[in-house]
């Protein structure tokens, strides 16, 4: 088996659900703002055939933050959002009484720090409700073009699916579009399916 049926993306979507509240309560916590993260789909793609429409990037470059984690599967994340969109959430992550313009001293850092609540937030969630160990590395930051993220994910042949999610992130009155990209190889997905599975047969 190597496709997600409509029950496992619907597992999964409940799955990054709690992950995205868990946090969004972080995130509020940090910006003095209520902080809103929804999660609403989740999908499967063979790498290969990704494309602009499938993740919507409507910009040409990205602030990109990734992590790898391993347990009972292994897989590489990719969290993005737009380089504009980016460097807002870390002013109000810094406070907004910094300029746009001094910021970039702060960026990757605080990037770091977002990228690293939000996937650890899904990966804690997924952890505790299929019950399986994953571990994360330290996340690392860099801004890159819609054609270089195409390039690393297409080029992948180890890791041939990606799990895709679409984050809406709302900042008060601010609302930013975020891709959360899962690169998974066949032994992973496989991996993860049975996790699904028997997650699902004990409910």
């Amino acid at each position: 088996m190597n496709s997600l049926s409509e029950l496992h993306l619907d597992a999964l979507s409940e799955v990054f659900n709690v992950g995205a509240g868990r946090a969004a309560a972080s995130l509020s916590e940090i910006v003095g703002d209520e902080v809103r993260l929804s999660v609403p789909s989740v999908e499967i793609r063979k790498s290969s055939e990704l494309d602009l429409t499938a993740i919507s990037l409507d910009s040409n470059r990205f602030g990109t933050v990734h992590q790898t984690f391993r347990g009972s599967f292994q897989a590489e994340a990719l969290l993005l959002f737009t380089e504009e969109h980016a460097l807002e959430i870390v002013r109000d992550m810094m406070g907004s009484q910094i300029s746009l313009e001094d910021l970039a001293e702060f960026e990757q850092e605080a990037m770091c720090e977002l990228g690293n609540i939000i996937l650890n937030a899904c990966l804690s969630a997924m952890a505790d409700m299929l019950n399986i160990p994953l571990d994360c590395s330290l996340p690392d930051y860099t801004v890159a073009t819609t054609e270089e993220i195409f390039r690393r994910v297409a080029n992948d042949q180890t890791q041939p699916y990606v799990l895709l999610l679409h984050i809406d992130l709302a900042i008060e009155k601010r609302r930013s579009e975020g891709h959360l990209i899962f690169l998974l190889s066949s032994t992973s997905l496989e991996s993860l399916i049975f996790q699904i599975e028997r997650y699902l047969g004990e409910i």
